[in-house]
């Protein structure tokens, strides 16, 4: 048995904590904030169920099954109800072919995996880490509300230590946070390999989701829902949902729900506030479709530096770090070193604890 510490909280760590608890590990997970689940985040409120996160997973995964399978949620999968998307342009609404709203939109996602939709839960993606934590009680000590100040590996094992200045020592590590927590963490301990993760390039997202009674909006919204090529042509809008026919149990009887996504500027994501943004994102909705009044309900849901950048410097800079931590029981985890998604996180956190146990 090993004394394994597992900092961050999101879907990655999970992973992490499950399979390392599984082989009998005493595991235990940091997490800065009051809860875990990192970008899964779903709010359920009279009938919605609202993503502020990612809100789906790629269809051809196998990892989010399999995990969901040991979560014991397996059977509240979802699959998407509609593959036709579209595009606003000149004011109008164009259909696209399977695969071309992603590539435009510059999803870091396969070939493959482009045009093939995606899959979710019936009460959101946050089912999925909810249950894990379940899964996870009296198996590993989650500690949501920790923040931790530094990580210091040596061949013995590895050191963490807290904001508060408790000093915990472990046999092995994973880190499952952002490039930048990482860069602190280890920046002390490793020098340049790890503060170099600090030139990453980091994106933000705000998105506005709008709820509305079904005949204020004059439309079919019979599709995923639309890109905007020229988002200046609609507010800053980069994309919109119809999440209420997307996916099954969005909405209540006889209301849809829509979301609009936006890539603000820093001052902007800053400044504005939820009231500002819903206004903005009426009127951009406006401007694509015919709806009538304002929305009845709204959600804001703000991601500053939260979309890593997975670039070729990018990729340098992670090759490096984990080749500095090589010697030692400490390895990262998570779509901010090994490719964006949902997907892609649960698969990094499964080499995560296959690494620690090779040694």
């Amino acid at each position: 048995m090993q004394r394994i510490a597992v900092v961050g909280g999101g879907i990655a760590g999970l992973t992490v904590a499950l399979r390392r608890a599984a082989l009998g590990d005493q595991v235990t997970l940091f997490e800065a904030a009051a809860k875990v689940g990192g970008q899964l985040s779903t709010e359920s409120s009279d009938g919605f169920v609202v993503e502020h996160g990612a809100e789906g997973f790629v269809a051809r995964s196998a990892a989010v099954p399999a995990l969901a399978t040991d979560a014991g949620i397996a059977d509240q999968i979802v699959e998407q109800l509609m593959q036709q998307s579209f595009r606003f342009e000149a004011g109008k609404l164009i259909a696209l072919e399977p695969g071309e709203a992603g590539r435009l939109l510059g999803f870091q996602v396969t070939s493959e995996e482009l045009g093939r939709g995606i899959r979710s839960f019936r009460r959101g993606m946050a089912e999925l880490t909810e249950h894990l934590a379940l899964t996870l009680e009296g198996r590993a000590e989650l500690r949501a509300g920790t923040a931790i100040r530094s990580v210091t590996p040596s061949k013995p094992g590895v050191t963490l230590t807290t904001e508060a200045h408790a000093s915990h020592h472990f046999d092995g590590a994973v880190i499952a946070t952002t490039a930048r927590s990482a860069a602190r963490l280890l920046g002390d301990s490793i020098g340049q390999p790890a503060r170099a993760l600090r030139d990453s390039a980091l994106l933000s997202s705000l998105t506005v989701s709008l709820a509305f009674r079904a005949e204020r909006v004059r439309h079919s919204l019979a599709g995923t829902g639309f890109i905007v090529p020229s988002p200046e042509e609609l507010e800053g809008v980069r994309a919109v949902t119809f999440a209420s026919s997307k996916l099954p149990h969005r909405a209540p009887m006889g209301s849809v729900l829509l979301r609009l996504f936006f890539r603000p500027s820093e001052h902007d994501l800053q400044a504005l506030s939820d009231a500002a943004w819903t206004e903005r994102a009426e009127r951009a909705l406006g401007l694509a479709l015919p709806v009538s009044g304002s929305a009845e309900r709204a959600w804001v849901s703000r991601w500053p530096d939260a979309l890593p950048v997975c670039d070729d410097a990018h990729r340098a800079r992670v090759a490096a770090l984990e080749a500095a931590l090589s010697a030692y029981p400490l390895r990262l985890a998570g779509a901010a070193f090994h490719g964006s998604g949902i997907d892609a996180a649960i698969r990094s956190g499964e080499h995560a604890a296959q690494a620690l146990a090779r040694g």
